[in-house]
């Protein structure tokens, strides 16, 4: 936890907090998990009587917050125990990513004097500038349509899904024992999950890939879309995005995204109670890398670059 700039009051909150029977017991994230799993079975079933597209507008946000939950589970929620924490969230509902590639990678990111850096944070969206010169016009140009909201909203999931493939698939070519144990682990299990969807919904195992999961991915892009940002200090590379409902729930308050970074082992149900205990003190620390809402950024980002893709001094 990085909290060495927190006073005393501010420490004796946090441990009042941890102590609490909410904190303790975490039914808050017990409670979402099971309603998840739940909502997710439920749908799938009922799909029959639904239809095929109202199954599918309900099952993509519900997916969007498994990817959110699964966030949580590799932070420590709603246990400590590691391996129980990757049986909880190990189910491919979101198909793309295996779990232990999200966590693995993700806590690396969290290395916060490396956040932004290309090739060193694995969650930039930025380019070297030797990368850049090395680059071509449509490479350049996908770069920076990634960079307006509409552009991440269409094409981040797909750039993000041949980055995996290329990076993933260079460790499966080099023959990296844990590579190939995990992919055939999710490969196995994500086969067998789109063959009960096939046989029991009334979805088919095409509509759940590309109707499903992968506008899923594209929704949660929408939270990492000006998530992080390029700052000599490292506590002002984070963003305070005051999101309204339901979009703060769907994402489960990451987008207080600088209060996440500095207190990571806090579980999401206190992120607010936090932040609005001291707002201007987090502006003020975040170099006032403040955004009012996603709605905010649609208007200004829509089609116009939030930043350049090209990083200033990696």
């Amino acid at each position: 936890m990085s909290d060495r700039y927190l006073d005393a009051a501010q420490r004796e909150e946090i441990a009042t907090l941890r102590r609490s029977f909410t904190a303790r017991s975490e039914w808050p994230t017990w409670l979402l998990l099971f309603a998840t799993y739940a909502g997710w079975l439920g749908l799938l079933a009922a799909s029959q009587v639904l239809g095929r597209w109202p199954s599918i507008v309900l099952l993509v946000p519900l997916v969007t917050l498994w990817l959110s939950l699964q966030h949580e589970l590799l932070h420590g929620h709603p246990t400590r125990s590691r391996r129980l924490n990757k049986l909880l969230g190990y189910a491919p509902l979101a198909i793309w990513y295996p779990y232990t590639l999200y966590r693995d990678s993700h806590l690396a990111h969290h290395r916060d004097d490396h956040l932004t850096l290309p090739g060193i944070d694995p969650e930039s969206r930025y380019l070297a500038p030797q990368a850049w010169q090395r680059s071509n016009a449509v490479q350049r140009g996908l770069a920076w349509a990634n960079k307006t909201l509409l552009g991440r909203l269409l094409l981040g999931a797909p750039l993000a899904l041949v980055a995996l493939a290329r990076e993933e698939g260079a460790r499966l070519w080099r023959g990296e024992r844990q590579a190939w144990l995990m992919w055939s682990t999710h490969g196995a299990l994500t086969l067998l999950m789109l063959a009960l969807i096939q046989h029991y919904s009334a979805l088919s195992a095409l509509d759940y890939l590309l109707w499903v999961s992968l506008p899923a991915l594209s929704l949660a892009m929408l939270r990492s879309f000006y998530e992080h940002r390029p700052a000599v200090r490292p506590e002002q590379r984070s963003v305070l995005n005051e999101a309204g409902w339901p979009l703060r729930w769907l994402f489960l308050n990451i987008n207080l995204h600088l209060v996440h970074h500095d207190l990571p082992g806090l579980p999401w149900y206190y992120l607010p109670r936090i932040y609005q205990a001291r707002r201007e003190q987090w502006r003020a620390r975040s170099g006032d890398f403040l955004v009012h809402g996603y709605a905010a950024l649609a208007r200004r980002h829509a089609l116009r670059p939030v930043d350049s893709p090209r990083h200033p001094f990696a």
